[in-house]
């Protein structure tokens, strides 16, 4: 049998044919797969192609033959993602505003080459990227490695942080850089954050990343590991609205029970629940960052939801009502 051009990239070939070609529900036989491996450049005879299949177990990839009828038929088992994790990650990429729409395509296409021909169409079905509110930050990713250099390497960042105008264009917040010690990076409602230490203020700060430019990746060495220590990601979270900070301080908060998952999603299963004297209707003290953005919160809520106390935290939800009152005549 004479050789074609592409031999030594057979094993390769066979790989990737048995990769994309099949899964937990579609099949080949071996006269398809020299097929396909004769349209590479390869030709091969059926025992070298056994060897092959039985070397590609050895590289991680389980090759499973079954006989139907006649003939025996061969496909890809477990692989290194179940096509429900592709979905996840898909979905993960496509919710996600920090990714541009640019990047976001281009990282599900990757996924999609890990899943056979026929995975990836039930991938591509859910693939709904164009017209999503997006970053336009395409250097992300180079400033969110940068970030991660810094804290393995435990040194202090500087960077411009930016903002929206009128006219649509971003602009610096200020014209001095930040400078801050980077001690974590975290994901909240669809954005990535930097969470790190400003000496200056003395306290510990977040950052959206897609907003934070020409990182640079300095030679002092951290500061606020102290400060860090005490640091409950977690809790901050919860505590921060939309990452909108504010003064900590502790509300309590009258409900009807109905609303209760509405709170146990936002807080946690930790939260403790009392009776109110009202019938019907629960009460809870939770820590949260007083801020615009959470008074916003208990005002989407409505008629079903109470700020109870601390009494100045009431006065400043009255004093906003009436101002948006007065806006509407």
């Amino acid at each position: 049998m004479p050789k074609g051009t592409n031999q030594k990239l057979k094993l390769y070939y066979l790989s990737k044919i048995m990769l994309q070609k099949t899964d937990d529900e579609h099949m080949i036989t071996m006269p398809e797969i020299k097929k396909e491996l004769e349209a590479y450049g390869v030709t091969a005879d059926r025992k070298s192609i056994y060897d092959d299949l039985e070397t590609l177990e050895k590289f991680g990839i389980e090759v499973i033959g079954e006989k139907v009828g006649r003939n025996y038929y061969y496909y890809v088992g477990s692989k290194q993602f179940e096509i429900a994790e592709l979905k996840l990650l898909v979905d993960a990429i496509q919710s996600s505003k920090f990714i541009t729409e640019k990047k976001s395509n281009e990282l599900i296409s990757k996924l999609t080459g890990m899943a056979s021909e026929y995975e990836a169409t039930q991938m591509k079905r859910q693939v709904v990227v164009h017209g999503r509110v997006k970053t336009m930050n395409e250097s992300i990713y180079y400033f969110v490695d940068d970030v991660h250099r810094a804290i393995a390497e435990n040194r202090q960042i500087s960077f411009e942080y930016m903002k929206w105008n009128l006219q649509k264009k971003m602009e610096r917040r200020r014209e001095e850089s930040y400078v801050v010690s980077p001690w974590a990076m975290t994901w909240d409602d669809e954005n990535y954050y930097l969470i790190a230490y400003d000496e200056e203020a003395d306290c510990i700060k977040h950052f959206r990343v897609d907003k934070i430019k020409s990182v640079q990746v300095l030679k002092e060495k951290r500061v606020g590991r102290d400060k860090f220590k005490e640091f409950n990601l977690a809790k901050y979270a919860k505590m921060n609205f939309g990452m909108f900070g504010g003064e900590p301080v502790t509300v309590k908060i009258a409900f009807e029970d109905e609303m209760v998952g509405v709170f146990i999603d936002r807080f946690g299963k930790d939260i403790s629940i009392r009776p109110s004297k009202k019938k019907g209707w629960s009460e809870i003290n939770v820590d949260v960052s007083m801020s615009d953005q959470f008074l916003g919160w208990i005002f989407a809520l409505g008629p079903q939801v109470k700020l109870l106390g601390p009494k100045d935290v009431i006065a400043r939800f009255k004093s906003e009502l009436e101002e948006i009152r007065e806006l509407y005549g």
